[in-house]
């Protein structure tokens, strides 16, 4: 497996050379990244970067994660950490799940590092020097509680849209209906970290004077669009946005992850990520070179191309190519965009936000190859519509396309090869004298020249599925010429027709590692290593070598008298069950995924404790019995002591366990004693002898409601409290708290010094009534529950670091998900 990134010295433009630039859309760096991800940018950029370099184009391919803005600082409040740990954490997944899917990147950088603040900064003056920046004064939502600005991810309320009104829309789009939204839309809002209301104020801002900079754009477009070839949805996307009108676009935030302005008025606001990420390239490329001009304003002699998926359009064709217009200097603009549209998982869509669909660890943990992912991805690549992923097209294309078409062709022809003389050729390639007179080789010969040709025309325009179907046609050719041949037969029948097939057959070997290399590199890899060829025939797809043109002449591609080595199978079959494992494996989103795995953990420890348990008794009377006299009796005496212990033990947990009605009791206080139902507040109001109390009436499934006190006033508004979904206590013994009976009690999480409480929220979807379990823990709710019981329980209920509601290791789940707090990360529960 390739290196992420091998460091060695930078590659300059070089006169008279084909010097081409690649970028891939910098991936967010807030999460994992999912396959859908994974194709829509990093790997189809590095099919093409590898293309290139085969091609003899002199080619870097620049990429690295992007890291300021609001989704980090929210992901950084979600983990308890800060920003900068964030980054760091998920730099390093990005890395090693690229590195497992063999990405060739010349420099893998980020966009936190400090040249990507000289860079931006640099810009952004220029373009104020050059007037194409304009102050405006815009509305935004404040937190006073936060004190600060909201940013519109750190938002949520009801979507405004009448036939919407979803309750957890975030301020810049509702994930339900999809509409794209401004915070102040929104209805009902709400601080996402302390939950309060905030309020509408004025704040200033800059803007890029989009309007200003039309005319220079769309010659820029126009011109670009034809000569570099444009993906379709590319061209829809961008004159979709002209079409629109083009606005000022506001170049700054108010957040403090970010690149600072360096300017006296906006010193405490930092840039918009969409401004500063696309600049992201250029920075990475200073991380490469000190002499990074030389590729980024060059447009005579560089030529960019960048690859995305198609939500990323506008801010490439037109917001990046504007700020650099706007400067003034001669950049070097992109050439040729390639867009995806979506990869869909199974019977939804892949979600970074939701944990839907198999992501880049996943992959990873298949032990399925890394090139047989990169395979399926790329002939399912989504470049004119949307994409199904689904196991049995894996299991489909792996078994028929890779293992009975490709794998079984090279297997064939190097596995006869090496067999001994008599049987084959003892590892020998022979000699394919008057190849050209052979009239099916010739035949073949000509077909494969064709798609050779194809494929490259296929590769030039970045029609990346076409090229490897056009690739994996050979593979089926060779296998029909095997088949025509009879070879087994010229063998004993034709020695010179047998040898003139097994020469040709290898070559097309040789060949098929060649086209395949930029989509299956370890494939190719492998399959110079069985030909015995890594230093004398290096792979190369150049016309300065002749091996395109030698697609016409295969037999002489490797010569008569090499000696290949050791054949063996390049894939393996899938089959039905792993395909069903999988399936069942990665089905649900990957919170239910860790409640699955949290349960089957659970229940094998229990196994395990149940068979050390009976283990140490059985040791523990054997070796009682085995002792004669005085030892024995001093054994017999420890064992009876230990018994007694035991039953002290065995008493005081029994003790706190008669809270059960009519006395019943346990051995042992387990989770599985508490009732905690799913509850939905119906009404609640103050209490009216007590100004620090709510009185609460919550439906737990029951005829009637039940009545709650709780001592939540001064940390939870009234109206947050109103129809909310609530973790309840049915079973704790009924209690008279100020004048008033109270039947039960929500379950809320509280900081180490109580300054800050949140209820446990169960999944919005979860039925009212439905009891909360904890998965290894099994066993029927007591009756009524005293006190005691729910202290020696109480002291392991807490939440994790990403915010989950948990008993010890184990999650209060419902059949709808997790519980979980919105803010408090290591809280008590109470």
């Amino acid at each position: 497996m390739a290196d992420l990134q091998v460091k060695k010295i930078p590659k300059l433009p070089i006169p008279g050379r084909r010097n081409i630039m690649i970028t891939s859309a910098l991936p967010y760096v807030n999460n994992v990244p999912h396959l859908g991800n994974i194709i829509g940018c990093v790997l189809s950029a590095d099919v093409f970067a590898r293309y290139c370099r085969l091609r003899g184009y002199n080619t870097i391919y620049m990429c690295g994660t992007d890291e300021y803005g609001t989704a980090t600082e929210t992901k950084a409040m979600e983990e308890g950490c800060t920003p900068k740990e964030i980054c760091d954490k998920y730099h390093a997944i990005h890395r090693d799940v690229y590195n497992w899917f063999d990405i060739s990147f010349d420099e893998f950088g980020r966009t936190s590092s400090p040249q990507q603040t000289e860079v931006c900064q640099a810009i952004f003056k220029m373009l104020n020097e050059n007037n194409w920046l304009s102050e405006n004064t815009m509305q935004q939502l404040y937190c006073k509680t936060c004190k600060r600005f909201l940013a519109d991810r750190l938002v949520e309320g009801t979507c405004p849209r009448p036939t919407c009104n979803y309750d957890s829309a975030r301020g810049d789009q509702c994930e339900k209906c999809g509409n794209l939204l401004n915070p102040t839309e929104l209805q009902d809002p709400k601080c996402k970290v302390c939950r309060n209301t905030p309020e509408i104020r004025d704040t200033d801002h800059l803007f890029l004077e989009l309007p200003l900079l039309k005319d220079k754009l769309e010659e820029y477009i126009n011109h670009m669009s034809v000569a570099g070839s444009w993906s379709q949805n590319a061209i829809q996307a961008t004159n979709a946005w002209l079409k629109e009108g083009l606005r000022s676009r506001c170049i700054t935030r108010d957040l403090k992850w970010g690149v600072p302005v360096p300017h006296e008025k906006y010193r405490d606001k930092v840039f918009y990520v969409w401004f500063d990420a696309p600049i992201g390239y250029v920075s990475i490329t200073s991380c490469y070179t000190s002499d990074w001009e030389k590729w980024w304003k060059n447009p005579e002699n560089v030529e960019l191309y960048q690859f995305m998926g198609k939500d990323n359009v506008p801010f490439h064709t037109v917001m990046f190519p504007s700020t650099l217009l706007g400067t003034g200097e001669n950049w070097t603009l992109m050439k040729t965009i390639s867009v995806t549209e979506y990869l869909n998982y199974e019977a939804g869509k892949f979600s970074k936000s939701k944990g839907i669909g198999v992501f880049g660890n996943d992959a990873k943990d298949t032990k399925i190859p890394s090139e047989v992912w990169r395979y399926y991805l790329l002939t399912n690549r989504p470049e004119v519509s949307d994409t199904l992923f689904t196991w049995k097209d894996l299991q489909a294309k792996l078994n028929s396309e890779l293992l009975a078409n490709l794998g079984n062709f090279i297997n064939r022809v190097l596995s006869f090869i090496a067999k001994p003389s008599g049987l084959g050729y003892g590892s020998i390639i022979p000699d394919a004298a008057n190849a050209e007179s052979h009239s099916l080789t010739k035949a073949l010969a000509e077909k494969v020249g064709k798609h050779v040709e194809q494929y490259v025309e296929a590769m030039e325009k970045v029609k990346l599925k076409q090229g490897l179907k056009t690739a994996m046609c050979i593979s089926s050719e060779g296998n029909c010429y095997l088949q025509d041949s009879q070879f087994w037969k010229l063998y004993k029948e034709d020695s010179a027709s047998c040898a003139i097939v097994m020469g040709t057959s290898v070559g097309l070997v040789f060949l098929l590692a060649s086209l395949l290399e930029p989509f299956i590199p370890s494939f190719s890899v492998e399959v110079v290593k069985q030909l015995n060829l890594s230093s004398e025939l290096p792979l190369s797809l150049s016309d300065e070598n002749g091996y395109i043109n030698g697609a016409r002449r295969p037999w002489e591609i490797i010569p008569p008298g090499h000696k290949i080595g050791s054949p063996r199978p390049l894939f393996k079959e899938l089959k039905d069950e792993e395909v069903e494992f999988f399936r069942e494996k990665f089905a649900g989103s990957q919170a239910d995924r860790k409640v699955k795995a949290d349960a089957k953990k659970m229940a094998g420890q229990l196994e395990k404790t149940k068979l050390s348990d009976a283990k140490k008794q059985k040791a523990s009377t054997s070796a009682a019995q085995g002792i004669s006299g005085g030892a024995g009796k001093k054994m017999a005496g420890q064992l009876k002591k230990t018994k007694l212990s035991d039953a002290k033990k065995q008493k005081a947990s029994t003790s706190a366990a008669q809270g059960i009605s009519g006395g019943a009791a346990e051995t042992e206080i387990t989770i599985s004693r508490l009732d905690i139902r799913v509850g939905l507040i119906t009404k609640v109001w103050r209490h009216p002898d007590a100004g620090s109390l709510y009185v609460e009436e919550i439906e737990v499934g029951e005829a009637t409601p039940r009545t709650v006190v709780s001592g939540l006033v001064k940390f939870i508004p009234l109206e947050e409290m109103q129809n909310r979904k609530v973790c309840v206590l049915c079973n704790l013994e009924p209690e008279t708290i100020s004048t008033t009976t109270s039947h039960a009690m929500v379950l809320a999480a509280f900081n180490e010094d109580h300054s800050k409480v949140e209820l446990v929220d169960p999944p919005s979807s979860a039925a009212v009534g439905e009891r909360v379990t904890f998965p290894g823990f099994e066993g029927v709710p007591g009756a009524v529950l005293n006190l005691k019981v729910w202290e020696a329980l109480q002291v392991d209920l807490k939440t994790d670091a990403e915010l989950v509601a948990r008993y010890k290791d184990v999650p209060l789940t419902t059949s709808a998900g997790v519980c979980k707090v919105l803010s408090i990360p290591s809280g008590i529960i109470g």
